[in-house]
């Protein structure tokens, strides 16, 4: 018998036939004849699949396979790759210097508060039992807190905001640049807050108390500061507070605010040109575009050629006015003029049909009942009525109504720059940035951070909450800029600033070609921001423990291996910078 000198191992060659490559998976065994060592071949392994071949090899080498339930046993899995991509994001904005230089535990508080308002916004009570669900409450450091430490957390917050936005303003505002300024609200549950007021209430929310706050951005939309008023406090009533926290507080002396035609009121333009080195872009209302067409100051010939024109006027003395006319918000425009008379006709008729039948008669009570019709789509001014006291007519006010399309489409840009700083056109385009501050409102209200309804009872609390839905969009601001390609958003944004600013916006071909997809080029889905989220969700982080152990015994973590496009997703967050 030849003398064996060891165990078997499996051999593998590769050869080249016509072109083509071949593995050979042998399996050998080695032995020595006459003083020689010589191989014997104990089977061909080709045929199976490379994995158990690769099995085999290991275990030859002297590996142990056990199945996987002896091997350990999972006590817990949480979600994990939304709470990694929202911590690596704010750890990339250096979010905990921001709030303060030192740490604390209030700080670690609220840098949680901050990450669970963006994976999973929820009452601050049930925030301190959502955030167990996931891995958020242990890589912030916050496992034991509750309801009393969060809401002594945000008591600490408020107590910090000037110094945070302040940070903020000098990080993102510019000696001489744009600042974007707008107004919105949100309801309450309950009625002891004293800043819950009856107000205007953009949430259509009208008989619910509820809050104002005004955001202040940069010409991109990023959020720099935020300031909470009554619920019934007018729109340009906030802006001049806003202009002298931004020269004192923030430290900024040459400004240019960008503000909708409701907040620049003209008592606040007066003021303004009490300051100098703030300027400002607003617009025009209606009424005040009406007076310059009748005056002839504003000729609609004009447009016949062109869709943006400057013009003067001595009722607005040292301001540049840019006249535009967008044909598209023209037809746009009549066609909803045309559905309101038309709805309130039809509520007319029914109306009428009551005082035919004489179940309304008397012209006071059917007085009352039209005046309810037609100032519920309001154009009560494009309609004459005739009304007795057992009749009820009405004619459409043609010349009103041509006098109104005459002006359709037609909006007009006013500014106290003077043009050598900023052309016609760059102005347009400046107040239509006013747009990444209603998109701001909107993730903050509904879409992703969900800033209300607001629970809290004090005004303090109410402040803290919103400042700290503030601070959680401008870690989602920056989130949402790095997962542009990812997204439906249009990654083109260069071409905005030389584009026709009165033209409706058109999306770029490669964004457009991504809608129609689905896809992006490499075939995979495109996302949203909530859905890039779930998908990061499926990234656990699984607790583990040698089976039958006891409960004395340590346990270790296994995170599961993330897929290419989350490998990606979880990149770009690193790439993130001020």
């Amino acid at each position: 018998m030849p003398a064996r000198t060891g165990a078997a191992h499996v051999v593998t060659t590769k050869r080249t036939y016509k072109g083509r490559t071949y593995l050979t998976h042998l399996l050998r065994s080695s032995y020595r004849k006459d003083g020689t060592v010589k191989n014997e071949t104990l089977g061909n392994l080709s045929h199976l699949p490379p994995l158990l071949i690769e099995i085999i090899r290991r275990s030859l080498q002297g590996e142990t396979f056990v199945p996987v339930n002896q091997a350990f046993e999972i006590l817990r899995s949480r979600p994990h790759g939304a709470v990694q991509a929202v911590a690596s994001a704010m750890q990339a904005l250096d979010l905990s210097s921001l709030l303060a230089s030192k740490t604390s535990r209030q700080r670690d508080l609220v840098l949680a508060m901050i990450a669970a308002r963006i994976v999973s916004p929820n009452t601050k009570l049930a925030t301190t039992r959502q955030w167990h669900s996931t891995t958020l409450a242990q890589d912030f450091g916050v496992a034991d807190a509750d309801e009393d430490d969060l809401y002594g957390a945000m008591d600490w917050l408020l107590a910090h905001q000037d110094t945070v936005q302040k940070k903020l303003a000098a990080r993102h505002l510019k000696e001489d640049g744009l600042v974007l300024y707008d107004l919105s609200s949100s309801y309450f549950e309950g009625m002891t807050c004293p800043l819950a007021k009856l107000g205007y209430s953009r949430d259509g929310r009208k008989v619910m108390l509820q809050v104002n706050y005004g955001l202040l951005t940069d010409a991109r939309g990023c959020p720099v500061a935020v300031s909470v008023y009554e619920g019934n406090v007018a729109d340009s009533q906030t802006f001049l507070p806003e202009v002298e926290r931004l020269r004192t507080t923030f430290g900024i002396a040459r400004m240019v605010l960008v503000g909708d035609r409701g907040m620049i009121s003209s008592k606040a333009i007066t003021d303004l040109r009490q300051n100098p080195g703030v300027d400002w872009i607003t617009a025009l209302r209606s009424t005040s575009i009406r007076g310059l067409v009748e005056q002839g100051q504003l000729q609609l010939g004009l447009f016949d050629e062109r869709n943006l024109v400057e013009i003067a006027s001595p009722d607005y003395p040292g301001e540049r006015l840019v006249a535009c006319r967008n044909p598209d918000l023209a037809k746009l425009r009549a066609h909803k003029r045309d559905d309101l008379l038309a709805c309130t006709e039809r509520s007319l008729e029914k109306v009428r049909e009551r005082v035919r039948s004489g179940r309304l008669v008397g012209r006071d009570k059917i007085g009352v009942a039209v005046g309810r019709v037609v100032n519920q789509y309001k154009v009560a001014k494009h309609i004459d009525l005739v009304i007795e006291d057992q009749t009820l007519g009405w004619t459409r006010n043609t010349e009103s109504i041509r006098a109104e399309a005459a002006l359709d489409g037609i909006y007009i840009i006013r500014t106290s720059l003077a043009a050598d700083r900023i052309d016609g056109p760059a102005c347009v385009r400046s107040y239509k940035a006013l747009a990444n501050v209603e998109r701001a409102f909107r993730s903050l209200k509904t879409v992703d951070l969900k800033v209300r309804p607001i629970h809290h009872r004090t005004a303090d609390r109410v402040r803290a909450h919103i400042l700290l839905c503030m601070l959680a969009f401008y870690v989602e601001w920056h989130m949402r800029e790095a997962w542009r390609e990812l997204m439906f958003a249009d990654t083109e944004q260069v071409a905005k600033a030389t584009r026709d600013p009165v033209a409706p916006a058109r999306r770029s071909a490669k964004a457009l070609a991504k809608v129609a997809r689905r896809t992006l080029e490499d075939g995979t889905p495109v996302h949203s921001f909530q859905t890039l989220l779930q998908d990061l969700a499926s990234i656990v982080r699984n607790t583990c423990r040698a089976p039958r152990a006891t409960q004395d015994e340590p346990t270790f973590e296994v995170v599961t291996t993330a897929s290419p496009q989350q490998r990606r997703t979880l990149e770009l967050i690193t790439q993130i910078h001020l």
